[in-house]
């Protein structure tokens, strides 16, 4: 593999938890397995990692077409949740509750709304995988 184009790596560092490392920023993150799934839960999962970076994504995208459009979303909040399935054990359900700050009109929130849900995360989880978004313009 070429290690001048990897994104990150990750480290098992035993009792089931990991450490990613970005590897431009070395930003960190650990993950611990869940409490249902033999971990302490003392930190995200990666199943918790999947649906918050679905939110992350969305939030980051409208933001990038509101700067472009001159509005400043600075100050929204993304609230998430998410539901596991068994047999196979997987994510299910992904629900968020998007409260975005500062757009006022509608055609700018319905841009928003668009932009949001065709964010390269949601249009790379499997089509079975339930993405429940509320979109809440306070």
């Amino acid at each position: 593999m070429d290690n001048t184009k990897l994104t990150s790596k990750v480290g098992y560092l035993g009792n089931l938890r990991t450490e990613m490392v970005h590897l431009a920023s070395e930003s960190r993150v650990c993950t611990d397995a869940p409490p249902d799934n033999h971990g302490l839960g003392q930190a995200f999962s990666p199943t918790d990692l999947v649906a918050t970076a679905l939110a992350s994504c969305m939030m980051t995208v409208m933001g990038i077409r509101a700067r472009d459009m001159g509005l400043n979303m600075e100050g929204s909040l993304a609230y998430v949740r998410k539901e596991m399935y068994a047999n196979p054990r997987r994510i299910g359900e992904i629900h968020i509750v998007l409260e975005i700050r500062g757009i006022d009109d509608e055609r700018s929130q319905k841009v928003l709304r668009q932009i949001g849900l065709s964010c390269p995360v949601a249009k790379s989880l499997h089509p079975e995988l339930q993405q429940v978004i509320d979109f809440q313009f306070v």
